[in-house]
């Protein structure tokens, strides 16, 4: 079981659900160059879409989708998979960040001390997928340490799978 609210020492961490549609919104909006390489859109279907995805054979307990925030200020957005596919798995089905908090290392600073904590936990690896193509995210997470190690393609959008050893 994952504590989000040890995620981070600097933000607080809250549950999102419908009702932070339109704050969820904001920040999807303030990230175009995500949506000009993913196959999702920042519509309030995507929102709601998102809060409820998960992977097969995991439960909606397994699943924490959560922003961070500075004040009332939304600084970034996560959904963790707790488990999957395996025990020892952190998956990180999502991560953006408020365009005004970019360039300036916060999402670098929550990904380092999320890591701690997961590792804390016993979690070995943090596992997501990158947008191929996409230079803004290959670039993030490459310099936050995760390695790509397959590529899958998902109806002809080319998806990296890469990991971050704990």
């Amino acid at each position: 079981m994952i504590d989000i609210k040890k995620i981070s020492s600097k933000y607080d961490a809250r549950f999102l659900n419908e009702d932070n549609t339109d704050e969820i919104l904001s920040v999807f909006e303030g990230n175009p160059q995500f949506f000009k390489y993913s196959d999702a859109n920042p519509t309030a279907e995507q929102v709601y879409n998102d809060m409820h995805l998960l992977p097969r054979g995991m439960d909606v307990s397994d699943k924490y989708y959560f922003g961070l925030y500075n004040g009332h200020d939304l600084v970034a957005i996560m959904d963790i998979i707790d488990g999957f596919p395996s025990a020892d798995i952190a998956y990180l089905g999502f991560f953006m960040m408020n365009r005004k908090y970019q360039g300036r290392h916060v999402g670098s600073a929550i990904i380092s001390e999320a890591a701690l904590y997961l590792k804390s936990i016993g979690k070995t690896i943090i596992r997501l997928v990158i947008d191929k193509g996409n230079p803004q995210s290959t670039h993030f997470w490459n310099r936050n340490g995760f390695v790509v190690f397959r590529e899958a393609d998902r109806n002809g959008h080319i998806l990296m799978e890469a990991d971050r050893l704990l």
